[in-house]
């Protein structure tokens, strides 16, 4: 039997595929949009007129070359004057908003010092309010409307998106800055994960590399990870997905700051390898906020010689390859990024790992892993916040709900 597609849903959906074609290429030809779309050139011309007219898209011209002769052609480009939106993150002692137009370009940011781990409840959401309502401020006084926060947190968020349940920079769980945004400012909130945001942001970048199946791995004061399968983004039924820093390594081991013993962060993360490096007693060798440079420093003495230093950086090695061989059991080998911090001693951890690997049943077609580092985890962590923000924006828009700009002056049917 053939079903039948409604005019109004093809006309959606055509007009998705050109708005994430012009997201994806940035500023590309019709002719371009039609060779990766296969949608002909004249439903292209049509839909393109019509978002021009709704201030969705705007039109460019490039510039002629010596492989294009003739008439440059036009390109098309998202109208960064149709919306924005408002990327907040939160770490340990660290809260950063970035106000970002339709176009993906930066507007205006903030960045804060907190005491995290000191701060009551209400302290912290006040916070996350006041830094909101300054950008928001600074956007409206540039003409652009605001349709949706996307706030990252450095521990679990629940899977409706709203709250954090829990995080290793507080002791408050349960905290509800979703609804506290929604109320003060009249906007869509969703709270995701920062990992998972850093490997939404890894998709957009390089999507030959990281497209059905990856992993990002945060390595730095925690261990986190962003997990895509068959093309979808992990994440759990109660909460925002996988927590594989606080996976068991070593039954009763190492103090994790969790509270339990022996998780993968225990020995891998920078507070752990610091504790190592220095031989600090378990129960006490929580060094809270250690600097980059004094990280680099310490990779330095562990390439230098063959002291607890190293030692330090073969133990995080080894527990970060043998959780990624279970995973690997489960899911079979991926391309997997190694993020933040850490990823600057990836010399350092890479051999212990892949001989942690190699004894594993996921290890068994190690040659078909392949690891690729990217060292500043802030701007991967932002774009992945942006870019949810800014895809759900434009399937408001496919919809055929143009941006407040756009009616001012005219009836919208």
């Amino acid at each position: 039997m053939t079903v039948g597609i409604r005019h109004d849903d093809l006309r959606r959906r055509n007009r998705a595929m050109v708005i994430s074609a012009v997201r994806r290429a940035r500023q590309p030809s019709r002719t371009e949009i039609a060779r990766t779309t296969g949608l002909s050139h004249s439903t292209i011309s049509a839909i393109a007129s019509d978002l021009i007219e709704e201030a969705i898209l705007t039109e460019t011209k490039g510039e002629p070359t010596a492989s294009k002769r003739g008439r440059p052609q036009v390109a098309l480009g998202l109208n960064p004057e149709a919306s924005s939106v408002v990327t907040i993150l939160l770490a340990l002692n660290a809260l950063s908003a970035t106000l970002i137009d339709y176009a993906g370009n930066i507007v205006a940011e903030e960045q804060r010092r907190l005491q995290t781990m000191t701060m009551g409840r209400d302290e912290l959401i006040a916070e996350a309010t006041g830094i909101v309502g300054r950008l928001l401020a600074r956007g409206g006084s540039a003409g652009r409307k605001a349709m949706r926060i996307s706030f990252a947190v450095q521990g679990v968020a629940n899977s409706g998106g709203t709250a954090m349940l829990w995080s290793p920079i507080t002791p408050h769980r349960d905290v509800r800055f979703g609804e506290a945004l929604e109320k003060a400012f009249g906007l869509p909130v969703t709270l995701e994960n920062d990992c998972n945001m850093m490997a939404v942001a890894l998709r957009w970048r390089d999507p030959d590399r990281y497209r059905d199946n990856f992993i990002s791995v945060l390595l730095s004061n925690g261990i986190g990870m962003g997990l895509f399968l068959n093309g979808e983004l992990f994440t759990g039924t109660q909460s925002s997905g996988g927590e594989f820093g606080h996976m068991i390594h070593v039954p009763n081991g190492d103090l994790c700051r969790c509270g339990r013993r022996g998780c993968i962060e225990a020995y891998a993360g920078n507070y752990a390898i610091w504790r190592n490096a220095r031989r600090l007693p378990d129960g006490d060798g929580f060094v809270a906020d250690i600097e980059d440079h004094d990280m680099m420093a310490l990779a330095e003495e562990a390439r230098s010689r063959d002291g607890p230093e190293r030692a330090a950086y073969r133990k995080a090695g080894e527990a970060i390859g043998f959780g990624l061989g279970s995973l690997f059991a489960l899911i079979d080998p991926a391309p997997v990024a190694m993020v933040g911090i850490g990823a600057r001693a990836f010399d350092l951890i890479e051999g212990p790992m892949r001989a942690a690997i190699a004894r594993t049943a996921g290890g068994q077609h190690e040659e078909a892993i392949s690891f690729a580092t990217e060292p500043d985890q802030l701007p991967l962590i932002r774009e992945g916040c942006a870019m949810r923000a800014l895809t759900f924006i434009d399937e408001i828009f496919a919809a055929g709900n143009p941006p407040a700009s756009a009616t001012h002056g005219r009836a919208v049917a």
